[in-house]
């Protein structure tokens, strides 16, 4: 029996502790999901709860900002008193409406593009020869070695009027002008696609890897065209790892904040950008509250349907 110190504990403590666990209760399948769970609740379902609370709070001058919910009285009753109007009050003002549908446009046009840079990149690295593949990997990964606000301070520098891109065309005598690149929509579609295209890629080359050469032959045998073996052999086999790509780019896009006030103009409004001036600027954390709680409802609409989809591409494979 080894004893390192990272070998697979002894047989005999193992079953003490399985033993331990069933005598308390708990299976050992519980217990393997009983960590993400206890980490699911801490950190996410109760400080859920704690916005959901303040969302139906009452707006109050102090600190914090809100009037407390439960309410004990002088005669040992407890009182309850709910605030909707912040919710109706998000209704009823346009600002907000087109914060959330201006975000849901970006994100989803920038997850269309990410899609369309990226799968001929994961289609490389899946197809190149297996001993260069981690280094491909590892390029696309290896913007993550720096900071993520640096790296979008640095497309401000290649964005600008006095900016990289701007001295080129103008050294080369292409135009005679600046051109206006910075503080604009495309620069966040730049930012975005640029910030979250390695979660598009490296769900789709795990799909892409695994697909059949086969299949590909086959189906240029029959006399199918490139074009049309991608979209009978190779689109339909990489749906899983589209899904999957499009939900880690679609739903951390639709919540930029950094990327909108740094490339962004003044009318780039995004949701985030609403959260933070509600939070800090005006200090209505009963609103910026009752937003967070609209725009994660608005989310699960999207998840669901591409988790539907998903599960669709699944049952169709099996």
């Amino acid at each position: 029996m080894s004893t390192g110190g990272f070998d697979t504990p002894p047989p005999r403590a193992w079953g003490f502790v399985t033993a331990g666990l069933n005598r308390i209760g708990i299976s050992g399948r519980t217990a393997v999901i009983l960590a993400p769970m206890l980490w699911l609740t801490v950190f996410f379902l109760i400080p859920l709860l704690v916005v959901f609370k303040i969302a139906l709070s009452t707006f109050a001058l102090g600190q914090p900002p809100y009037a407390p919910m439960f309410i004990w009285g002088g005669d040992g009753k407890l009182s309850i008193e709910l605030d909707f109007s912040n919710f109706l009050f998000i209704l009823s003002d346009s600002l907000y409406a087109n914060a959330y549908i201006n975000s849901v446009r970006i994100a989803a046009i920038s997850t269309l593009i990410a899609l369309v840079i990226a799968f001929p990149m994961a289609w490389f690295i899946a197809r190149s020869d297996e001993k260069y593949r981690h280094i491909w990997l590892m390029l696309v990964i290896l913007p993550f070695w720096t900071s993520f606000l640096l790296r979008v301070y640095a497309w401000m520098g290649f964005l600008g009027r006095n900016g990289i891109i701007n001295n080129i065309l103008m050294s080369l005598g292409i135009i005679d002008d600046p051109l206006l690149m910075l503080q604009t929509e495309g620069a966040v579609f730049i930012g975005i696609v640029y910030t979250y295209l390695p979660f598009m890629v490296l769900p789709l080359y795990t799909n892409l890897v695994k697909l059949d050469q086969n299949l590909i032959e086959a189906s240029a045998d029959l006399g199918a065209r490139p074009f049309m073996t991608f979209l009978t052999v190779i689109l339909p086999l990489a749906m899983p790892g589209v899904i999957a790509g499009s939900m880690l780019v679609f739903i951390p896009a639709i919540g930029e904040f950094v990327i909108p006030s740094l490339l962004g103009g003044a009318d780039t409004l995004m949701i985030g950008r609403v959260l933070w001036d509600e939070f800090f600027a005006n200090r209505d954390w009963t609103v910026a509250s009752a937003v967070a709680i609209v725009m994660l409802v608005i989310l699960v609409v999207p998840i669901m349907l591409l988790n539907r989809a998903q599960d669709a591409v699944v049952e169709s494979e099996k």
